[in-house]
């Protein structure tokens, strides 16, 4: 695969069709790497999906997306600070099938944009993926991320456990 002909940007309130489809996307992909189904998030209304596009850049977090030149939508990732925590947390992952790998870049692009804003709020990025997620803890290990021994249930199936990395920034 060759680098791909990218932008990344925040989302704004008009991408709101374009984050429902990816979201959807998403979901049906890989169901394990999210905190919710399919189904619940095909009950979602529009305003849902308009408010969330809109949360594309903020004090409290980012929402980002990578746009092939043809107006394709290749993934999205999303950080935020979550109430009471001392460092951001990257969330909502997702490079489609097509733009995944390092020579196409997506990945790497989205996440140096998310380290370059978390950089300024903390010194640390942190995130949570299912144990059973081998190829995301492989991805994340390879760009820098470590286990810090922290695990927490799995929120949709508590049987199972979602393992913490944490990313240094400075």
């Amino acid at each position: 695969m060759t680098r791909l002909d990218f932008l990344v940007r925040p989302t704004v309130e008009d991408d709101w069709p374009q984050v429902k489809a990816l979201r959807l996307e998403m979901l049906a992909d890989t169901p394990l790497a999210y905190l919710e189904t399919l189904d619940s998030a095909r009950d979602h209304a529009d305003d849902f999906w308009r408010r969330r596009a809109a949360g594309g850049w903020g004090e409290q977090g980012i929402n980002l997306v990578a746009i092939a030149a043809d107006g394709r939508w290749l993934g999205t990732m999303a950080c935020r600070i979550f109430d009471g925590a001392v460092e951001p947390y990257l969330v909502g992952v997702y490079v489609a099938p097509a733009a995944r790998g390092a020579a196409a870049g997506v990945t790497d692009a989205l996440l140096t944009a998310i380290e370059e804003w978390a950089s300024t709020m903390a010194s640390g990025l942190l995130l949570d993926v299912h144990e059973d997620n081998a190829a995301a803890r492989r991805a994340y290990a390879k760009r820098g991320f470590v286990e810090t021994g922290r695990t927490i249930p799995y929120p949709l199936d508590p049987r199972s456990r979602e393992l913490q990395m944490r990313k240094s920034l400075r």
